[in-house]
Formats: C-alpha cells, structure tokens, sequence
C-alpha cells in the first residue's frame, strides 16, 4: 500500500514551507505529496496567506526527484480546461515525472466571491467537471484537429504541444456519489473517498465497481484511495498534546478527548503502532492508497513518527 501526504496549502504555508514538507515527505519515503487548491484561508483565521497551488507544484517539481506531486483537488470553476490542460502539461515537464490531477466541483462559495469567480448551483458544476475531464483528455491524447462541442466549454481543431507522455494521471473522487462515481469510471486513472471509515470505503468501493461495469470499464484498471486526517502523538499524551494544538490552530474550542471521539473512525490517530493499524483497515477495505492530511504542517515529526512504522507500507504487497 502506497501512503501519500496532502497539506492544506492555504493555511498560511509559504512556498518555502511547503517545497520542505515536500521534500522532507520524499526522504522519508512517502510515495506522494498532494496540496489542496483554494485562494482563501480556512479552517481558523481567515486572513493567513494563501498560495497558487499549481505555482507552488511547479517550484516543487524543480526542487524533488521521485515523489508523486499534485492537486486534491482543483476545481472546475478556478481553470478553464485548456488552461488547466497546459499548466499540467508543463508542470509534468518541469518535474520529469507524470504529474496528479485532482480535480472536483468545488465547494467554497465565498472564495469564489471574494475572488471573482462564478459559482454556479452543483448541478452546473457537476456539469461542467465531466466536461473539463473531457477536454483536458482530448487535449492531451485526441490528436491534431481534435475538437469537442459542449454546453460549457468548445475545442475547436486543437493542436496541443506538446503533448505530455504519458498523460497526467487524473484523480476524482468525493463521498461516493453516484454521479461522481460515474464520472470516475469514465475519465479518471483512480478514485479517492472522501469522510469515509474502513467500512464505508468497502462499501464505496464495491459501489465503485458496479459503476465501472456499468460504464463497460474493467473495475481493475480505475485506482482507488482514501483521504483521511492524520494526527500522531508519541504516546497518548503527546497525542492530546497534538490534537490540542490542532483546535488552536483552526479555532475549535472544546476538550482534546471529546473532540477526537467522533473523529477516530475516520482519521488515522494514536501512536504510531495505532496508526499503522488504522492504515492497514484501510487496506483490507480495498484502498490501494491512503492519502494522509498532515493538520500540523509546520511540524514534522508527525511524519517521522509515521515513517519509522509505514516504510513497509509503502509497497504493493503490504
């Protein structure tokens, strides 16, 4: 089982930050590094700094050699699909490796305000992701003179250069919609739920499968992953000790204790022999990889802490 790291990028991380996290995760053995995309800071004080998500991949595809690097996700409604099409292209160049695509719907309205984006119903959006998948696929892989007629986006006689070999690896996802599931098994290479415990993943995942037979696709050739937060102590003092900084940081009041409760059986939390036993629930519920959200990314021993236990996990055989 690969494990992957994704941080919440507009959390007040400059790039220099985050170029270290990325290649801290990559001397520790992670097999990916993945940052969200949003122009606004959240969760906790509203006005941190925030970074371009793919200006920031594209320093760090300079700075690293072998890690995955990537978006989860982009929505549809910051990028036309063309331009998201190129920047990805040229990232993947940039870092000598094929690059990750996460790409959703999106989700925050008041960024999409704030910054002068429109944010149509989810419908729409919905919409307008199953095209964006289909045009950045035919701009890549369709040809010359490949073209596309849609309600929200138009190709006209493309001619991309160039043309990225192989082609980015896209990733969709999400809590299991059937829509979203649809979409997945029509465009993307792998699939990551989202806010899903051990046994809610199977369950997604079997529901997965229906939908790539469906669509007549091989369940086998769509990659599946789960997200899951991540916070690891010691022992179980310097794990309240690192839950309790964690509410500060996003401004949730409360008891450390009471405010794990409910979230421990969707996140990987304990010690270190506890988290390896959450990651390999995750495992045995079909997720070939699990993409950790690392909530104290000014930190990295909780990295290091993890890394002594999951070396072995990142392998197919585990």
């Amino acid at each position: 089982m690969q494990i992957g790291i994704v941080i919440e990028g507009q959390m007040g991380l400059s790039y220099e930050r985050q170029r270290d996290l990325a290649r801290r995760a990559e001397s520790l053995g992670f097999a990916a590094f993945y940052r969200t995309d949003h122009y606004e800071s959240f969760p906790g004080p509203d006005d941190q700094p925030t970074t371009d998500a793919w200006s920031v991949l594209a320093g760090i595809a300079r700075e690293t050699e072998r890690i995955a690097i990537g978006t989860l996700v982009s929505p549809v409604t910051f990028r036309h699909p063309g331009n998201l099409a190129k920047i990805a292209a040229t990232v993947q160049e940039m870092a000598g490796r094929q690059v990750h695509v996460g790409v959703g719907a999106g989700w925050q309205e008041s960024e999409h305000r704030r910054h002068g984006f429109e944010f149509p119903a989810m419908p729409v959006r919905a919409e307008m992701l199953e095209e964006q998948l289909a045009v950045v696929r035919g701009l890549w892989a369709g040809g010359d003179g490949w073209s596309f007629d849609g309600r929200h986006y138009r190709v006209r006689d493309a001619r991309f250069r160039p043309r990225p070999e192989p082609t980015p690896y896209v990733i969709t996802g999400g809590e299991g919609s059937p829509r979203g599931m649809r979409i997945a098994a029509a465009y993307a290479d792998e699939f990551n739920i989202t806010s899903a415990t051990p046994v809610s993943a199977a369950e997604k995942f079997a529901a997965l499968d229906a939908a790539c037979r469906a669509a007549g696709r091989d369940p086998s050739t769509l990659g599946r992953s789960a997200m899951a937060g991540m916070l690891i102590g010691r022992d179980a003092s310097s794990l309240v000790s690192s839950v309790t900084r964690f509410m500060e940081r996003v401004g949730a009041a409360g008891d450390a204790e009471r405010y794990m409760a409910p979230r421990r059986a969707r996140w990987v939390m304990g010690t270190p022999a506890e988290a390896v036993e959450r990651i390999r629930a995750f495992r045995d519920a079909g997720a070939q990889r699990l993409l950790l959200q690392h909530f104290l990314p000014n930190e990295d021993e909780p990295l290091e802490l993890l890394d002594r236990k999951s070396t072995r996990l990142n392998s197919s055989h585990t």
